[in-house]
């Protein structure tokens, strides 16, 4: 084939793909154009990933692109049954967010440890309160994911001197398994979830969970909103079972302006923006486009998900 058809779904704000070039008719699709678009494509590459439209516009055992490609690290809402007992290969931006995430997490916790939000607020109110904050070296993480953001966040704590814990779908060499996840929680001092989101992991930190977490503890979460139950945090932290958390992902995004998440004491509420770092739009286009090369030579795909993992494995 001498040109392919790419679709991409969402260009807010516009992808640019210059290596495409001659090699590539691109077509650009919003969720209502999709549909009529996909039975023609070889490619699809979600790029506005927070787009629920292919689940409504999958071509089912019809004319199908043999590749989606998902501008994002997460794949949970691209796993519809028919795309993923079809012979379609789907690949993520696995590799794109692990360091700026990690740098996020690594902030959160450093500006917890010395109070930094309290800082803020005494400095508004004009007050001089002297306190005394905690050393982050020889406290205790237990990170949940060990994906390349997992690894990449529990190194940054490493670095900072923190005990780390990595926590897995099953125990191997360096990583507990999440059976082991509820002895883990009583004695550690920071619990970061960057997991993935499968029916296994889906409401995994719950009033159990937290009330086994110490009320010195501080709970992230950087993977996925609906791994969390965020009724049952917002308890414990109004009951104040938890020192303080910080949700970056949400159930509904963006999240809504009468949300009660938005006053709950001790929680540090911020858009889905952990990962994004300045450039990071031309990373992702970048990372497509190598694959591209590959799947143009006929050579295997970097960053083929299981689908029914839901996850890139190793």
């Amino acid at each position: 084939m001498s040109e392919y058809t790419v679709v991409v779904l969402g260009d807010t704000p516009p992808v640019r793909l210059d290596r495409l070039a001659g090699r590539a008719r691109v077509q650009v699709s919003d969720a209502a154009s999709l549909p009529a678009l996909l039975p023609g494509a070889d490619v699809l590459l979600v790029w506005d990933f927070q787009s629920d439209a292919l689940r409504d516009a999958w071509p089912g055992s019809g004319p199908r692109p043999g590749w989606v490609h998902t501008a994002s690290a997460g794949v949970d809402r691209l796993l519809l049954p028919d795309l993923v007992e079809s012979e379609t290969v789907l690949t993520n931006a696995r590799g794109v967010f692990d360091q700026p995430i990690a740098e996020y997490v690594g902030a959160l916790v450093l500006s917890f440890a010395k109070d930094l939000p309290g800082t803020w607020e005494l400095q508004r109110q004009r007050r001089w309160r002297h306190r005394e904050t905690r050393r982050l070296a020889g406290t205790r993480a237990v990170v949940v994911g060990v994906g390349p953001i997992g690894r990449a966040i529990g190194e940054l704590l490493r670095a900072l001197g923190v005990r780390v814990e990595w926590v897995g779908r099953t125990a191997r060499a360096g990583v507990r398994g999440a059976d082991e996840l509820p002895d883990l929680l009583p004695d550690a001092d920071w619990v970061v979830c960057a997991a993935p989101l499968t029916p296994a992991t889906r409401g995994m930190f719950d009033r159990a969970a937290f009330a086994r977490m110490s009320p010195s503890a501080y709970f992230v979460n950087v993977g996925r909103g609906p791994l969390v139950v965020t009724d049952e945090l917002r308890a414990a932290l109004l009951e104040r079972r938890l020192a303080g958390a910080a949700l970056d992902v949400f159930e509904q995004e963006p999240l809504a302006s009468d949300s009660a998440l938005w006053d709950t004491p001790g929680l540090l509420v911020s858009p889905h923006m952990s990962g994004d770092t300045v450039g990071w739009r031309d990373d992702l286009a970048r990372q497509f486009e190598d694959n591209f090369d590959r799947w143009a030579a006929g050579e295997p795909l970097f960053n083929v998900v299981d689908k029914r993992l839901g996850y890139v494995p190793g």
